[in-house]
């Protein structure tokens, strides 16, 4: 059909199975009771037991397939003792960001109600920011297909940190837009660069291009802080910040902090947008000691879900979609304002499927 979404789906490794069976059947259920069409999902097989089985990370054709589809969902990839001659983890998206230039990773840190706060300050119930990762280069292009070691030896290794002024302008604008986004949302969109210009001169050129940018954008409020401090500054005061937009490393370690402080990286939603292709994942590994026993939280692959469908809606123009992704949010919003999501990685009662159902139980009741 002309007019069939087409999402590849990657379950991957451990409990990202798990969580994008429960991603798949919220979406689905979204969408049915919105009374759309039915996705059209095409599975790719890849990650570390694929690899264990045939040698590849991804089955053939598989990044193509992918590429084809309108968006991505991944559950998550990679085992920790699978790995590479190199000694890395197996890691096939990695390519595929690289592939389809999925240069802006938008990270949200959101605190729920009912949920442990691990700061203190009441205000901490207030946190609801979002970290915008360079998504390719930084010190992340080393791991690119395109990438290259200057040394490797028993004695020494030296890695390539690449920041180009074409995908700093075009981060930078996505942040910007985002910032404007969230504005008309009345939400927190104070945008800050995050960087370390004091000490690298590629964190300068980063705060540069960052300068340059926001002179198109003359309503939106900027500000920066060096990484070091942001990380201080993400256990003193993370409820004052909107977006943070920052190098590739840094929004990886940072992302981690920040779903710390809002319950673990079960709540930690992910979504890598290029201009043409959108990939869909919870932040999390793929914690294989837990996997297939109803212990993980689904809640991050499933607003991740979310994530996608409002990417979707606007990508094609259909609102439709994105009454489907606010149905899931609110139910979600409203499963912790009732009490009724206890996810047992916060110390709750409640598994991987328990969840799964009554997220789908709330969308029902808000549709009622």
């Amino acid at each position: 059909m002309e007019n069939e979404i087409k999402i590849a789906l990657i379950k991957g490794d451990g409990i990202g199975i798990d969580v994008a069976e429960a991603a798949q059947a919220v979406i689905n259920r979204a969408i049915e009771i919105k009374q759309l069409p039915k996705l059209a999902y095409c599975e790719i097989e890849a990650g570390a037991r694929y690899y264990q089985k045939t040698g590849l990370d991804i089955e053939p054709d598989g990044e193509e397939m992918a590429e084809q589809c309108d968006a991505i969902l991944l559950g998550a990839i990679g085992l920790p003792t699978v790995r590479t001659s190199a000694g890395t983890e197996i890691m096939p998206h990695l390519r595929l960001r690289e592939r389809m230039d999925l240069y802006a990773a938008v990270r949200p840190v959101r605190a729920y109600s009912n949920t442990p706060q691990r700061l203190s300050d009441p205000r901490a119930a207030e946190i609801d920011l979002i970290i915008l990762r360079e998504n390719t280069e930084g010190l992340f292009y080393t791991a690119s297909t395109s990438g290259r070691l200057q040394i490797a030896n028993d004695y020494e290794v030296r890695e390539t940190l690449r920041i180009t002024r074409s995908n700093t302008e075009k981060l930078h604008r996505f942040a910007f837009r985002l910032a404007r986004k969230r504005k008309h949302q009345g939400k927190n969109a104070l945008l800050t660069c995050v960087d370390k210009a004091n000490v690298f001169k590629s964190m300068a050129f980063f705060r540069k291009i960052f300068d340059e940018i926001a002179m198109e954008f003359p309503g939106i409020e900027t500000s920066y802080n060096h990484v070091d401090a942001q990380a201080l500054d993400m256990v003193r005061r993370p409820w004052e910040f909107g977006i943070l937009v920052m190098e590739n490393i840094f929004g990886d370690i940072l992302s981690d902090l920040g779903g710390g402080l809002v319950g673990g990286m079960g709540m930690a939603p992910c979504a890598e947008i290029g201009d043409r292709n959108g990939l869909f994942q919870p932040s999390h590994g793929t914690a294989p000691d837990i996997m297939g026993q109803d212990l993980a939280n689904p809640l991050a692959g499933i607003l991740a879900g979310s994530m996608m469908l409002d990417y979707l809606a606007e990508s094609r123009n259909d609102q439709s979609l994105a009454d489907c992704s606010t149905l899931i949010d609110q139910s979600i919003e409203r499963g912790f304002d009732e009490g009724r999501l206890r996810p047992c990685e916060s110390g709750g009662d409640m598994g991987t499927q328990a969840i799964t159902e009554e997220v789908i139980a709330l969308i029902n009741e808000t549709e009622a």
